[in-house]
């Protein structure tokens, strides 16, 4: 590692006009052997990340778990997984962070715990045991015609299934919105909710400067166990046939949030972000205060077509008004990566490379905070994989109906070089890499001025140094028209617009009269012909894919 300079961190403001970066663990760099990424892995490409311009990493989890879910079974909140290393490990991670002006982000999976949890372990064990009451148990609605328990209401699972589990020692069924190795807390017993601020505590003691909040909706269902109403028209999966207005989004998660929040805000310089499982652009606006995010995926679930783009802009502007700050979200764990998704939308993997610098623009441009996820900095796609390395549960339960799309498909293994293994690791990696390793990874983008990583890099820099993109208020120049998507952001004294053309075509597009009366300076293009020669005020001709920013001129 390079040397580092006398500690930077916090940034005032670091939540809002910074850009955090996802890393997947398992999945980043294994310094071991075993073939799963550790947090060694990650300190030893901190340099990586600083010279990206990232403000903070995000973990995703590093708790001890049987892995039924890949580290959302958690067993012990307050730990680390050997698998991943040590809390002294750890330490060390956020020490070197810090120093190198960047924060770290912890995953915290508040809903429900593994099944061998501790808490759990006792709580099934019987009606009375210290635990017995921090899950959600119920006794049976009655029995089936061959004398089976009868689960309490209609409830499922999110990954298929009930949501009910019979526990036969209890004489009762427990409830689980995943998998039944994922038991749901009950946040309405005060045990549960001040032993989970215990770890918000415990964490922000060692360091952490934030958390992502996991399915922070889920936290509280009805008192009384309602069952749901049916949706019509339903979808293919049982979970899409209700409406889930009693298993989720209970009024009483905005005293919790506030009193979570109260123990951050405590710390200065600290910050959550939140899930919102299954909702609206309007119902995350509504969760939103300063240095407390939440996510709304409205625009990752969007095509690369410019008036699809154009309407998700719109419906999260309103939303969120101008005086709470959204997400930018693109790619996550859980969702196909963009840069492949949004080629298929523009001809094929030819287009890989442009569209993901143009998808780059849109997403650290855009008003609110900008959430990038490992790997789309060098424009890392998907990985098809076979049936028999399925490790998702859900895919290999619904395989090979289309009813999920398998998550370890975004989860591939980071290519940090072109040798064998990727420079992933030197055993062999728990999930196969990307077949194209050979030509893109880290180590030849980094040599080459005009690939991804270093228009992410250029990007992200331009970004840091210009308030209107961090904090600018937004304003259309050309929605849509001709597939270009041209708007303005803007704080006193200064003035950004871009221009992205979304198309494999040239298209021209009139950016008006900047304030200064002269024309438009181009400062960045995701194109390497276009120069810095001033633009009249005339209409500006984009190539084909081509996203830029602009300035006014002064002359």
């Amino acid at each position: 590692m390079g040397p580092v300079g006398p500690p930077i961190w916090p940034r005032p403001d670091w939540w809002q006009r910074g850009v955090i970066y996802q890393i997947y663990p398992r999945s980043f760099a294994d310094t071991d052997g075993d073939g799963s990424g550790d947090l060694a892995g990650i300190l030893e490409h901190l340099d990586h990340l600083e010279a990206l311009g990232v403000d903070a990493i995000w973990l995703s989890p590093i708790y001890p778990s049987p892995g039924y879910d890949v580290g959302y079974d958690v067993a012990d909140h307050r730990a680390v997984d050997p698998l991943f290393g040590t809390l002294a490990d750890f330490d060390r991670l956020v020490e070197e962070a810090h120093r190198r002006g960047m924060g770290v982000v912890l995953d915290l999976v508040l809903n429900h715990t593994s099944h061998e949890h501790p808490w759990f372990v006792d709580s099934r064990r019987s009606r009375t045991g210290d635990h017995a009451g921090w899950y959600v148990w119920r006794d049976p609605l009655g029995r089936t015609r061959r004398g089976r328990p009868r689960p309490p209401n209609n409830w499922v699972s999110f990954f298929g299934g009930s949501a009910w589990t019979w526990e036969p020692a209890r004489g009762q069924f427990y409830l689980h919105t995943f998998l039944p190795q994922q038991p749901d807390l009950d946040f309405r017993e005060p045990a549960v909710r001040e032993a989970q601020l215990g770890v918000v505590r415990h964490w922000l003691d060692r360091g952490v400067d934030g958390f992502r909040l996991d399915t922070f909706n889920c936290f509280f269902k009805h008192p009384d166990l309602t069952s749901n109403p049916r949706r019509r028209p339903g979808g293919l999966r049982a979970w899409d046939r209700q409406r889930h207005v009693n298993d989720k989004d209970q009024p009483e998660l905005v005293g919790f949030l506030a009193e979570l929040r109260a123990i951050v805000d405590d710390v200065p310089g600290r910050m959550t972000v939140s899930e919102l499982f299954e909702g609206s652009p309007a119902l995350a606006a509504r969760h939103v205060v300063p240095r407390h995010l939440v996510f709304d995926f409205r625009l990752l679930e969007q095509r690369w077509q410019a008036a699809a783009l154009a309407d998700a802009i719109d419906e999260r502007e309103a939303a969120y008004g101008p005086d709470r700050t959204p997400t930018v979200v693109l790619s996550n764990h859980d969702r196909p990566r963009h840069a492949g998704r949004f080629a298929r939308d523009v001809g094929g993997d030819a287009a890989r490379d442009a569209v993901a610098k143009a998808a780059a623009v849109l997403s650290l441009t855009l008003r609110g905070t900008p959430f990038l996820y490992y790997g789309e900095e060098i424009a890392l796609g998907d990985v098809r994989v076979p049936r028999a390395e399925i490790v998702d549960p859900p895919a290999r339960r619904y395989w090979p109906l289309p009813l999920w799309w398998n998550r370890d498909q975004c989860r591939s293994p980071m290519p940090w070089s072109g040798a064998p293994g990727g420079g992933f690791s030197a055993g062999r990696p728990w999930m196969r890499l990307a077949p194209d390793v050979a030509r893109r990874n880290v180590a030849d983008q980094a040599a080459d001025q005009w690939s991804v990583l270093s228009f992410y890099r250029r990007l992200i820099a331009l970004r840091r140094s210009t308030p209107a993109l961090q904090v600018g208020e937004f304003g259309w120049v050309a929605r849509a028209r001709g597939g270009v998507l041209a708007y303005r952001r803007s704080v006193p004294g200064e003035t950004v617009v871009v221009a992205i053309n979304t198309r494999r075509t040239e298209t021209d597009v009139s950016l008006g009269v900047p304030p200064s009366g002269a024309g438009w300076i181009p400062v960045l293009s995701s194109l390497a012909a276009r120069g810095g020669s001033p633009v009249g005020s005339g209409p500006l001709r984009l190539g084909p894919l081509e996203a830029v920013l602009l300035r006014p001129s002064t002359e």
